[in-house]
């Protein structure tokens, strides 16, 4: 009984220190949750500008949408959370927005180009089309966040960040509708 009492004395000791050095350095993830949502650049930011390679050729340079509302969109092909915000997308923006001046540019992030076009091509399938930004190596991505996705950067018609979002639920979805109707507006 001794060593039993011995070894849960030690082992609880020894996890009490483990914890302590763990929370004296604690790794990006952790230090950043949850009152840091992992922005580099926040609302009222000018946004940096950057030429993106997409999907179906054509690169894009973010500063030639001066003019236009833009909504740039982090995710990833693995990204649950960024399939569920996809599926409301072609009904609640992009079909409302169509003929307006805004442009829905999502971007893989840290993604080689044949699993994006996989990924691309199911979601498709499914109604949901667009032509998306790749960022296989993250300098985009780098430019204006740290962690968590999807992450949404919502840019007025002159190239300043005027909403962020991280995550999805469908009431951030239709904060986002609201915020792009009224960046329209202006």
């Amino acid at each position: 009984m001794r060593t039993i009492l011995l070894a849960v004395s030690i082992l609880v000791a020894t996890s009490l220190q483990a914890q302590q050095a763990t929370s004296a350095k604690p790794d990006a993830h952790a230090a950043q949750a949850p009152t840091d949502e992992g922005y580099v650049l926040k609302v009222n930011d000018k946004a940096a500008d950057f030429t993106v390679d997409r999907l179906e050729g054509n690169p894009l340079q973010l500063s030639s949408l001066k003019g236009k509302v833009v909504l740039l969109n982090f995710w990833a092909t693995w990204c649950g959370p960024c399939m569920q915000e996809f599926n409301e997308m072609p009904g609640k923006i992009l079909q409302p927005f169509k003929d307006k001046d805004f442009v829905f540019l999502p971007i893989s992030r840290g993604e080689a180009k044949e699993l994006v076009a996989k990924k691309n091509a199911e979601l498709a399938a499914k109604g949901i089309v667009f032509n998306p930004g790749l960022d296989p190596d993250k300098r985009i991505w780098n430019q204006y966040a740290t962690v968590y996705i999807p992450k949404n950067y919502l840019i007025d018609k002159n190239g300043v960040i005027r909403y962020v979002s991280t995550g999805y639920n469908s009431d951030a979805i239709e904060k986002l509708v609201k915020e792009i109707k009224k960046l329209l507006a202006e």
